[in-house]
């Protein structure tokens, strides 16, 4: 009867512990799911990036873009877009810089100007962080940026929801600064 019951326990153990396991991975294939579609969506959102040259896929939460891109500023954007994603752990960014050929000297002259660039990066990165932010309504705050100097302007409904503004746009990589001329108006 020992033998019996000794037996019975192992096999439930065994049995919950691959039931448990099979749980664990339906879980971690969920999560993945999620955060591709968070990452696709992010990126189409975006209108300087064409998302249709850009793939997606998770395993862990480790986003691995793949597929090609205008600029090296734009490769750069669309991993920090995915990066701040709840729940990407890590990016591992293979995108290709394919650079197009049509553009005139204009637009080569306008690609060379650095801070413009990185200020439409800072603008992107803060807008779309605020938008996917469930604590920050997005839609009522405009963000410029001259200069990594940001300025947000706007209304949100609470001190809090204010802060965290400040706070959020203060972490974007690039921000040498930040006025706030956020208004409280609580609804």
């Amino acid at each position: 009867m020992k033998t019996f019951n000794k037996s019975m326990i192992a096999a439930l153990v065994l049995g919950t512990t691959a039931m448990g396991a099979q749980a664990g991975t339906w879980e971690n294939e969920s999560k993945d799911a999620w955060i591709d579609g968070k990452a696709e969506t992010v990126l189409l959102m975006n209108t300087n990036l064409n998302n249709f040259d850009i793939n997606t896929d998770v395993k862990n939460g480790k986003v691995v873009l793949t597929g090609k891109v205008n600029s090296d500023l734009d490769k750069e954007l669309a991993e920090e877009l995915v990066i701040s994603l709840d729940g990407v752990s890590d990016v591992e960014n293979n995108l290709t810089v394919v650079k197009n050929m049509d553009m005139d000297d204009k637009d080569r002259d306008t690609m060379d100007d650095d801070n413009d660039l990185t200020d439409a990066k800072i603008t992107t990165v803060i807008t779309t962080r605020f938008l996917f932010d469930s604590e920050v309504d997005g839609t009522d705050i405009d963000v410029d940026t001259d200069n990594g100097i940001v300025k947000l302007k706007g209304s949100v409904e609470t001190e809090a929801e204010k802060q965290l503004a400040v706070k959020i746009a203060k972490n974007a990589e690039d921000v040498r600064d930040v006025v706030d001329e956020l208004t409280i108006v609580a609804e």
